[in-house]
């Protein structure tokens, strides 16, 4: 577990307003990410990454981002997606290493750690996919980032 600050990067991405319940209809959208950056002929820079935008309650709708690193950002774009670049991003971070049902865990766990060390969470998080099994899911690893103040 560490405090960071992640430099600005640059996003192919997609928004949505969802809920918890929906997430599952939306994993083909990294591929989707990554096929039109091939396409347009873009350099990924990075994993795909779920950014969770006012999610402060599990029953509540909130703003997912999922978005694909790349180089740059073109001039003009008039594809299904859109790009940004994002701001420097303050945060808790920690590395979950197997399934995704077992990060409700480290979350919490992410939670005390901000607690114990008195920091102010903002209602921005990030999951990173670095490695995705999903036929062994123990196999799975992902960086968590809770945005603080």
């Amino acid at each position: 577990m560490q405090v960071k600050e992640v430099h600005p990067i640059n996003f192919l991405f997609h928004r949505v307003e969802t809920t918890l319940g929906e997430l599952q209809q939306f994993l083909p959208v990294g591929q989707q990410l990554f096929a039109e950056a091939v396409a347009r002929g873009h350099f990924v820079a990075g994993p795909v990454h779920w950014h969770y935008i006012g999610f402060t309650d599990v029953t509540k709708p909130f703003t997912l981002e999922i978005a694909l690193p790349v180089r740059e950002i073109p001039k003009e774009y008039d594809g299904q997606f859109q790009y940004k670049r994002t701001s420097p991003f303050r945060c808790v971070s920690y590395v979950h290493e197997g399934p995704w049902d077992r990060m409700p865990q480290s979350y919490g766990k992410m939670m005390e750690y901000i607690t114990e060390h008195k920091l102010s969470p903002l209602a921005v998080n990030r999951e990173l996919y670095i490695n995705v099994d999903m036929a062994h899911p123990e196999g799975n690893t992902s960086e968590i980032q809770i945005g603080i103040a």
